[in-house]
């Protein structure tokens, strides 16, 4: 759910054009646009609560729930940053084996499967 697609690295549109492969988004994700957008830092075409489910509709994206598995294991994570939304994220893939799409190259210490979606 890219709002630029155009700036995903090839590799990455591929993985998300790949129709084998099921994309989610996390409700984590999903609170923190919200929150962003609220505090004027994400300008959005329309609201959060139009935007993102018409963006994963568009993508043929599921939701990715928090449990409280996945808001536990963030105790065992190491600190290698604080940002709590991320440190859910990976919890969730770890979890859910899955892989996270992301340019934030903070997360390349935590163990987890990650497709690499920023500028080269």
């Amino acid at each position: 759910m890219h709002a630029h697609p155009e700036r995903l690295l090839t590799a990455a549109l591929a993985a998300v054009q790949d129709e084998r492969n099921q994309l989610f988004l996390s409700a984590a994700s999903a609170w923190e646009i919200a929150i962003k957008y609220t505090l004027g830092r994400l300008p959005l075409p329309v609201p959060p609560h139009q935007y993102v489910p018409s963006r994963m509709e568009r993508a043929d994206t599921q939701p990715l729930f928090v449990t409280h598995e996945h808001a536990l294991r963030t105790a065992t994570l190491p600190y290698h940053h604080r940002d709590p939304f991320d440190r859910l994220l990976v919890a969730q893939c770890q979890i859910e084996r899955l892989a996270l799409l992301t340019a934030d190259p903070q997360f390349e210490p935590y163990d987890l499967e990650t497709v690499w979606a920023g500028a080269p």
